[in-house]
């Protein structure tokens, strides 16, 4: 007999404290994050050329280029004809973004779509020996670019750490000393965030196309540095 009382007793205290454990259980859930729309940034940007014998010396030599190697010069036509200088190539750029999110970030995969501003490498050119073109120039260069793209997101409520990272891709519009011209491009890249604040690294690979003094193309490979406010 007294051990089924106990059992009785230990039952209806068991089933009292189930409702209590339940909603404490609710009551420390944790707080989802919530969404942002809008991300402004900051941009540093380190520019590297690429295959750049091809595009754009040999579209403004019109013949093929090659490196060439302990002289004075830094290209050559291939039949030693015209020397060819890059006289500079400037890596340092800035740029400023925005990035708005129609649906939201706040966990998982959203749609993203993303304009910039940024400046195009001064770039410019000396030629030398017959049939040679004239100096090359592309100064005060920016470019305004707008893409869209897939951001996937960690992030944590409050002031808690939290992970980003996007894949964009788009077009832009080329604006120079020299003239107008066109491009396309795309980014990948991916970051931190504390609260609205976050720093991301990306690379951006942009084919550029500019119709002075003759139709030419470059392409250029900014590794970029982005401080980042977000709402």
């Amino acid at each position: 007999m007294n051990i089924r009382n106990l059992l009785l007793a230990s039952l209806v205290v068991f089933g009292c404290a189930l409702p209590a454990a339940a909603q404490e259980a609710r009551d420390y859930a944790p707080s989802k994050p919530r969404r942002q729309f809008v991300t402004v940034s900051i941009d540093w940007l380190n520019t590297q050329r690429l295959h750049f014998a091809s595009h754009p010396l040999e579209d403004l030599v019109g013949r093929e280029v090659a490196a060439a190697q302990l002289e004075d010069y830094d290209y050559r036509t291939r039949d030693e004809q015209i020397r060819i200088d890059v006289v500079e190539f400037r890596k340092r750029n800035r740029a400023a973004s925005v990035a708005i999110y129609p649906l939201g970030l706040s966990v998982g995969t959203t749609l993203g779509i993303r304009g910039s501003i940024e400046e195009v490498p001064t770039i410019r050119i000396n030629f030398e020996g017959p049939d040679a073109p004239a100096p090359y120039e592309l100064t005060d260069g920016r470019a305004y670019d707008i893409g869209a793209g897939l951001y996937v997101a960690d992030r944590s409520a409050g002031w808690g750490l939290g992970s980003q990272a996007f894949v964009v891709g788009g077009i832009g519009r080329l604006k120079s000393d020299q003239g107008e011209g066109s491009r396309v491009f795309a980014e990948g890249g991916g970051g931190l965030s504390v609260g609205p604040f976050g720093v991301q690294i990306a690379v951006k690979f942009a084919w550029n196309k500019m119709n002075e003094p003759v139709e030419h193309r470059f392409l250029t490979v900014p590794v970029t540095l982005r401080g980042t406010l977000s709402f």
